[in-house]
C-alpha cells in the first residue's frame, strides 16, 4: 500500500498543459495591469469601491495565472547541484566555564 505523502505527490502532478488562449489572456491582463500601476499614480492607491488597486490590477491576475499552472513552483534545484557533497559542519562543543573564576 502506498503511503499518504506519495499519493498526494502523485495526484498533484499536472495531467495536461493549460489552455493556451486563457494563458495568453492572463498574460495580457497582467501586462496591462502592470503598465497601469507603473504609469498612472491613481492605479497605485486606494479606490473606495475597489480597494487597493495594485492588488486587483497585478496581484490577482498573477494569482490566477499561477493557479492556471496548478500552483507549480519554479525549479530551483539547479542551484542545489552547485553545493559540495560533504556533510554539514558540526558545532564545536564549548568547554564548561569554571564557576570558581567568577568574582563575587
Amino acid at each position: 500500500m502506498r503511503d499518504f505523502a506519495h499519493s498526494i505527490s502523485a495526484d498533484a502532478r499536472p495531467s495536461r498543459a493549460p489552455d493556451p488562449q486563457l494563458e495568453r489572456l492572463l498574460r495580457r491582463i497582467v501586462a496591462i495591469g502592470l503598465a497601469l500601476v507603473l504609469l498612472f499614480p491613481l492605479a497605485r492607491g486606494q479606490i473606495p469601491w475597489l480597494g487597493w488597486a495594485p492588488l486587483w490590477l497585478v496581484g490577482m491576475p498573477l494569482a490566477a495565472w499561477w493557479a492556471l499552472h496548478r500552483f507549480r513552483l519554479p525549479l530551483w534545484h539547479r542551484d542545489a547541484s552547485r553545493r559540495r557533497g560533504r556533510p554539514q559542519a558540526r558545532r564545536r562543543v564549548r568547554a564548561p566555564r569554571a564557576t570558581w573564576l567568577r568574582a563575587a
